[in-house]
């Protein structure tokens, strides 16, 4: 940590400085809280970056800021270290919030906040067409959708269940995927956050704060949704899910955005679902394949849950539900 200091120093204008480390995400970025007598920040450490439109966090911090998405303050940063000091927005995240209740109607108004933040990325952010912004460069298409639901299968079923799934039985399941993928890609594209859940929203002073935000691209509407409403670290339910759903769209309306066919967005928030959450399935087996990580493993089963209850709806992939089924994945005790 002392080779922080000189920035810190120079930034903060003080050399009475404590560094404290915090506690990581699952990404290669190192977090730390520097405390100046009574006020913190937070330094970011990261890979050494060129201080223009081509780092995806600052080109996409500046454009969310832009629109007022409630993105964190940029204090100072060193591009050659890869610095960057930013405002501390403390230690409560939405999980936490949500957590501290019994009645989940108590995390209503929060959530409605969240959703009042994805609503200018969603909108605001994507009609302003800065294609300097990397977030315009990238997206969801189905070749990167396919990407994701390829890694749920590998490191679930291959590599931590070692599972023996036969030839023909994988490639049908992969044309499967494929039509998911096809259908997903072929939705209205709008600025998504990718990684819109309750660990990457935050709480100071009774306001929803976002982070996380650097890998943003073009999507569908339904994969930060799903993001929120069918997070993997909480468990809202179906009532609190709907009213949350129909709040976006009074809030997509006043953004200017008019109605859609709810059964058809439905359809498509279902099969997103579907996506969205085998991939997030794989990710936390990764964690665990890549690095001995067990943290996240006690998140799988109730993720998996998730992915059957929306198969269920589509007996046209019942072979990719069936190999689920009959392999034991929702049985299986993945945190022991």
């Amino acid at each position: 940590m002392k080779e922080f200091l000189p920035f810190l120093k120079t930034a903060l204008k003080s050399d009475d400085l404590e560094i404290i480390p915090l506690a990581g995400d699952a990404s290669a970025r190192r977090y730390f809280r520097v405390v100046k007598k009574s006020i913190s920040y937070v330094l970011m450490a990261w890979e050494p970056f060129i201080d223009d439109d081509s780092y995806p966090f600052l080109s996409v911090h500046r454009h969310l800021y832009k629109h007022a998405v409630a993105v964190p303050e940029i204090i100072a940063k060193s591009p050659k270290e890869g610095l960057v000091l930013l405002e501390d927005l403390g230690d409560l995240t939405l999980e936490r919030k949500f957590w501290e209740n019994q009645n989940q109607e108590l995390a209503l108004p929060y959530y409605k906040m969240a959703i009042d933040e994805i609503t200018k990325i969603h909108y605001p952010s994507t009609d302003d067409k800065n294609q300097k912004c990397t977030a315009f460069q990238v997206e969801f298409d189905a070749k990167k959708l396919m990407w994701e639901l390829n890694y749920g299968w590998e490191h679930v079923l291959e590599k931590f269940c070692n599972l023996k799934i036969d030839q023909k039985t994988k490639d049908r399941v992969y044309e499967l995927f494929n039509q998911i993928c096809e259908t997903l890609a072929s939705e209205p594209k709008h600025i998504c956050h990718r990684d819109y859940h309750s660990r990457n929203l935050m709480l100071k002073f009774g306001k929803i704060r976002v982070i996380d935000f650097q890998d943003a691209r073009l999507g569908p509407i339904q994969y930060d949704l799903v993001s929120l409403l069918k997070d993997s670290y909480v468990d809202l339910n179906k009532d609190l899910g709907k009213t949350l759903l129909e709040y976006y769209f009074e809030k997509r309306k006043e953004a200017g955005h008019g109605k859609v066919n709810w059964d058809k967005f439905i359809e498509i928030y279902e099969i997103q679902s579907i996506q969205r959450c085998f991939k997030a399935c794989g990710s936390f087996a990764s964690f665990h394949n890549l690095r001995q990580d067990r943290r996240y493993l006690k998140y799988l089963p109730g993720t998996l849950q998730r992915v059957k209850t929306s198969l269920n709806l589509f007996p046209k992939y019942n072979l990719f539900l069936k190999v689920l089924v009959d392999n034991g994945l929702f049985e299986k005790k993945f945190d022991i």
